[in-house]
């Protein structure tokens, strides 16, 4: 059995695992806790992304699988809103921060570079920090285990998600997502085709000059929803791809 200890800010995890409901070997424990900050700092040991990216396939196959069969009358578009309203940065995050004693925050292995500015409680950071214990835990104990897990942690937010999910305009989404990166606020140009009595609508949505998503629908405000998920999802991407290399420069700039 685990002895529950890593080597780090808070050696004593028994207070996470107790959160978390589960046991996990040593190793395999230590890597879901290393950021890639800490493993540059320290002659290249495995980051742990590879877990990050498995446990987000799984809390994803997860909460869209209850999804689709708590709401078998709803539309896809309908659905994918629900599960952002879920599985989003900002709400693993807070699931992180109530992990255990001080949260899983409290330990992680983050590089000096991430200790001086605050990456203990950095939401990207915590994010993926969840999602890599997601990853770990699957390995260690199969789909189902991982399965209770994911409810067990984001039981209240899936009860939630249709209040939340409803509220979640991908305009205002996108909006908010520019507004933060700085590149101002997007705009929308619509044309229309066909008859009166049946008209479709095409949006484009433009960013910052560069033309992001496009989308359709029977009303102008359907059309340009579609384009803003479009360009939403195609941004965030991005912008995620764009932080992790600018987070692995540091942090070998920081091991250098």
């Amino acid at each position: 059995m685990a002895s529950n200890t890593v080597s780090g800010p808070a050696c004593d995890t028994t207070p996470l695992m107790r959160a978390l409901g589960v046991e996990l070997r040593d190793e395999l424990l230590t890597l879901a806790l290393t950021h890639r900050s800490y493993a540059y700092e320290n002659g290249g040991l495995p980051p742990n992304e590879r877990l990050e990216f498995l446990g987000d396939a799984v809390l994803g196959l997860v909460v869209t699988d209850h999804l689709y069969n708590e709401h078998p009358d709803l539309p896809e578009g309908q659905l994918a809103k629900l599960r952002a309203s879920v599985v989003n940065m900002h709400a693993l995050a807070g699931v992180a921060r109530g992990l255990g004693d001080g949260g899983l925050g409290a330990h992680l292995l983050l590089g000096k570079g991430e200790e001086m500015t605050g990456g203990r409680d950095k939401a990207s950071i915590l994010a993926d920090g969840l999602e890599a214990m997601i990853g770990a835990v699957y390995l260690e104990h199969g789909i189902d285990v991982a399965r209770q897990l994911v409810h067990r942690l984001f039981g209240d937010l899936l009860a939630e998600a249709p209040l939340r999910g409803a509220g979640l305009d991908w305009k205002t989404s996108l909006q908010e997502l520019t507004a933060a990166a700085s590149l101002g606020v997007p705009e929308y140009k619509v044309v229309d085709t066909g008859p009166d009595h049946q008209k479709e609508f095409t949006a484009t949505v433009i960013v910052n000059d560069d033309e992001r998503g496009s989308g359709s629908g029977t009303t102008k405000k359907e059309a340009e929803q579609n384009a803003a998920e479009m360009a939403w999802r195609s941004l965030s991407a991005e912008l995620s791809a764009i932080a992790s290399a600018a987070s692995s420069s540091a942090a070998a700039d920081d091991a250098g």
